[in-house]
């Protein structure tokens, strides 16, 4: 009797299912690798990354690392590697230098430590700083130099203004605007590239820090105009001096040594009663002046709102001003009545949040509402607009509060982070969402997680850091008594510079 096939009852191998399988495993690797594309960068052409690059300091040369603490470029260069967008992987690097001729040679690395521009014999960063002396730098262009003459590109290498300039440069304290000298006279163009102003004059320079006010033009026969953002010819170049003073599109000339204040049409609006005019008011139609070094403020009629008798006075908002008196800020309204009273460092207004901030010799920060209650008192670590939120150091915690002055607990505001700092019979420690303890509480002083997963932690006078997940990264060993902030990238801590933003672990 025929039992037909041998192993009949036994599991067969189906050969369209395996097909399938392996067709879909196929598609996942490719699912995979296509994410991964968008994650990771393209070596030669500056795309963003799912890094963030930061200049290290070690041994008295400069490297680079990433946001996990890896060394990307080993310290090995003698000059400090500038990063102009620190989500891209383009880094510049600088060396040979002659002190005594000035002379230097620069070329650009990937995070693949591989040479990339290389059509360029010289490649250097838009460097630029505000009043503050706060460095910043053209995020996506550089500046390159071939053939004796200057270009810009991106950071992916593109060209964005062509190789035919004399020098370039940035113009100081303003964003968007890059300075072009052809033939021994100034342009100015955009980010984008696109001309603004064109080589023809002897000097360019800001009205305000927003580039959307405009810029003062100054030609060859030492004769000032303005032109605006949008190439429009706001006034002409015919004027002795044009002071770095804009308002409602009302300027402030200077003719035979006194000023005046006049409107597009080149209309006199106002010329008397003041030695200087310090700010033309936002929120009111006037001014803001100085007499015999006084300030005061004055309407457009002329006619004295606020007698020229405070040693400084700057605008908060409508009818409201900062005061200074006696060598002490404080506020009043436009009838001089006192809203808060003059004692103290400094007072700023933050219109996003409507509150004004005032500080003390002792860096104490008293946070007054928009109708200039009293409302919070501390060391001021922190405003965040953006997210609606303020860090006080009050007593020796730190607190969160919105902008209504609510307190909030570090999960509301910090919901991405893994751990929260958390304080317990006098010392720090951290807890998970569910207020788990996962980092015991052994700590002097900690701070929370930053963004890239590291929080600080300081004991017996030392500072050290831990991981996302709470574990040690490195002991505290640090004295950092001389730093403003402290920040770890895993064992890696903030400089004390932190204008330059490095990192190192000395």
């Amino acid at each position: 009797m025929s039992r037909g096939k041998r192993y009949s009852n036994e599991p067969k191998l189906n050969i369209k299912k395996v097909f399938a399988v392996i067709i879909a495993i196929i598609v996942l690797i490719m699912f995979i690798l296509i994410i991964k594309s968008f994650l990771t960068k393209d070596n030669n052409t500056g795309k963003i990354t799912s890094s963030t690059y930061f200049t290290l300091y070690k041994d008295n040369k400069w490297g680079i690392i990433d946001n996990s603490s890896k060394e990307v470029i080993s310290p090995s260069y003698q000059e400090m590697i500038i990063i102009p967008d620190n989500k891209k992987d383009v880094f510049l690097c600088t060396y040979d230098v002659n002190d005594e001729t000035g002379e230097y040679k620069t070329k650009v690395l990937n995070s693949k430590n591989e040479e990339i521009f290389t059509e360029y014999s010289k490649i250097e960063a838009l460097d630029n700083y505000d009043k503050n002396n706060n460095v910043w730098y053209e995020k996506n262009l550089l500046k390159v130099k071939k053939d004796e003459k200057y270009g810009l590109i991106d950071l992916s290498g593109n060209e964005v203004l062509p190789i035919e300039y004399d020098n370039i440069s940035t113009l100081k304290g303003v964003e968007n605007s890059i300075l072009v000298q052809k033939d021994g006279k100034y342009g100015l163009v955009n980010s984008e590239g696109n001309i603004v102003i064109e080589a023809n004059y002897k000097e360019i320079k800001n009205i305000e820090e927003d580039y959307k006010k405009g810029y003062i033009t100054v030609d060859e026969n030492n004769k000032y105009g303005v032109i605006d953002y949008n190439k429009k010819q706001l006034l002409p170049n015919e004027y002795e001096e044009i002071k770095q003073v804009y308002g409602k599109n009302l300027f402030v000339i200077k003719e035979s040594d006194k000023e005046k204040l006049i409107d597009s049409e080149k209309k006199v609006v106002l010329e008397k009663g003041f030695d200087e005019i310090k700010q033309i008011l936002q929120y009111s139609e006037g001014i803001i002046f100085t007499d015999s070094k006084k300030y005061g403020v004055m309407d457009l009629n002329g006619d004295e709102i606020i007698p020229a008798e405070y040693e400084e006075i700057k605008e908060a908002k409508d009818s409201i001003f900062i005061a200074k008196k006696g060598g002490k800020y404080g506020i009043i309204d436009k009838e001089k009545n006192t809203k808060v009273e003059f004692n103290y460092s400094n007072i700023t207004y933050n219109q996003q949040a409507d509150i004004y901030l005032a500080e003390d010799e002792n860096y104490n920060t008293v946070v007054f509402d928009n109708q200039f209650n009293n409302k919070l008192q501390g060391i001021l670590s922190e405003i965040n607009t953006d997210k609606g939120y303020m860090k006080l150091r009050v007593g020796d915690e730190y607190k969160y509060y919105n902008f209504k002055f609510e307190e909030k607990s570090n999960k509301d505001i910090l919901t991405s982070n893994t751990l929260f700092l958390s304080k317990k019979d006098g010392k720090y420690g951290f807890v998970n969402s569910k207020d788990e303890v996962v980092v015991d509480y052994i700590y002097d002083d900690a701070t929370e997680q930053n963004p890239y997963g590291y929080a600080a932690v300081k004991k017996d006078g030392k500072w050290g850091s831990i991981d996302t997940n709470g574990k040690v990264v490195i002991d505290p060993i640090y004295n950092l008594d001389n730093n403003i902030v402290i920040d770890f990238i895993g064992k890696w801590h903030l400089g004390q510079d932190i204008n330059m933003n490095y990192y190192c672990e000395i």
